[in-house]
C-alpha cells in the first residue's frame, strides 16, 4: 500500500525555537554542574565562555527535528541535545589551539585559548567532553537500556570526529584525492551529524529499518555536503559573517575541495548532495518536510 502523507507548511520559526530549547537546557545544566565543588572558578568561566559564544546549534537542532518526525517527546531527547553539543563545542576548543589549527577568533570573539590560555582551553575541552556523557547517563527519562546504546554512539561518533581530525593534520601542504578528503570529511565532520540524526530517531523503538536506511543515507550526505560547503564558505565569505579568519585553510595548506577541483565544481557538488538527501528522505513512512525545510536552510547558509 502506497505511503500517504499530508504536506504541511513549516514554519521556519520552529528552527529557533530548538535552538532556543537547547539553550535553555544548556543554562539549567551547566548551572547545575558548576555549582558543584568540583567545577570551579577558570574551568566554570572557559566552559561558559566557550558554550554561549554563539553557534547555529545545528546539530541538535537535527536531532530535536528529527525527534519530531516520530512525534517523540522531547522531554527525552533534551540530554542527546546538549550532549552532541556539548562534544561540539568541546572539539572547536581544542581545533582552535595553536597546536591544531591556531586560530584566533571564534564566532566574532577571541578564540578560548586566547582569552583564558592554552592550558584552561585544554582543560575545558577535556571537562566538556565528560560532561557530555554525565548529562547523557544519567537522564532518567531515557530507558537505562537506551542509555547505554547512546553513550556507546555518542563514544564511537566522538572518536571518530577525533580520528578525522588527526587525518586531517597529518595531510597539510600534501596532495590528496577527493576519495581521501570524502573519508576524512565523513570522519571530521560527518560522525557528529550522523550521531545527530541519530540521536533524534533512536526514542522511536518501531522505527523500520527502511526509515534507518534512509536516514543513515541522509546523514552521510549533508555531513559531507556541509563540510565541502565549509570549504567554499572559507573563500566566499566575509571574516565578519565566518566569525573567524578567512582563508585560513588555504593560509595553512589544508588540501580542500576548491583546492582539489575548484570553486564552482566544489558549490555544485554540495548543493547535489543537500538535493541528493531531500530527494532519499521523501521515501521515509513519515512526513519529512520538517528536515527537508532544514535542509534547505543549511544549504542556503553564509557561515
Amino acid at each position: 500500500m502506497k505511503k500517504t502523507t499530508i504536506a504541511k507548511k513549516i514554519p521556519l520559526k520552529i528552527f529557533n525555537t530548538y535552538q532556543e530549547r537547547v539553550n535553555s537546557k544548556l543554562e539549567i545544566y551547566l548551572s547545575s554542574i558548576c555549582s558543584k565543588d568540583y567545577l570551579q572558578s577558570e574551568l566554570k568561566n572557559v566552559i561558559s565562555y566557550s558554550v554561549f559564544a554563539g553557534g547555529k546549534r545545528f546539530r541538535p537542532i537535527l536531532t530535536y527535528t528529527t525527534a519530531s518526525l516520530y512525534d517523540i517527546d522531547l522531554i527525552k531527547v533534551d540530554a542527546c541535545a546538549c550532549a552532541i553539543e556539548l562534544i561540539h563545542v568541546y572539539s572547536l576548543i581544542h581545533d582552535d589551539l595553536p597546536a591544531m589549527d591556531n586560530d584566533d577568533m571564534r564566532h566574532n570573539q577571541p578564540s578560548s585559548h586566547k582569552t583564558f590560555g592554552e592550558a584552561h582551553a585544554i582543560l575545558a575541552g577535556d571537562g566538556l567532553q565528560a560532561l557530555a556523557f554525565e548529562i547523557l547517563s544519567r537522564d532518567e527519562s531515557i530507558e537505562p537500556v537506551i542509555r547505554i546504546e547512546l553513550l556507546k554512539l555518542l563514544a564511537i561518533s566522538a572518536y571518530e570526529m577525533a580520528d578525522g581530525q588527526s587525518i586531517d593534520l597529518s595531510v597539510i601542504s600534501k596532495k590528496v584525492d577527493i576519495e581521501f578528503l570524502n573519508n576524512m570529511y565523513k570522519k571530521k565532520t560527518g560522525s557528529l551529524i550522523s550521531c545527530a540524526v541519530k540521536f533524534g530517531a533512536f526514542h522511536n523503538n518501531r522505527i523500520n529499518s527502511k526509515d534507518s536506511d534512509i536516514l543513515n543515507f541522509y546523514s552521510n550526505n549533508i555531513g559531507l555536503a556541509y563540510q565541502v560547503q565549509d570549504d567554499v564558505l572559507d573563500i566566499l565569505s566575509t571574516e565578519e559573517v565566518l566569525g573567524k579568519r578567512q582563508n585560513s585553510d588555504l593560509e595553512k595548506g589544508k588540501p580542500t575541495y576548491p583546492t582539489i577541483i575548484g570553486l564552482d565544481e566544489s558549490i555544485r557538488i554540495y548543493k547535489d548532495l543537500y538535493k541528493e538527501a531531500m530527494d532519499e528522505i521523501s521515501g521515509l513512512s513519515v512526513n519529512a518536510e520538517p528536515l527537508r525545510k532544514l535542509t534547505e536552510k543549511l544549504m542556503k547558509r553564509d557561515f
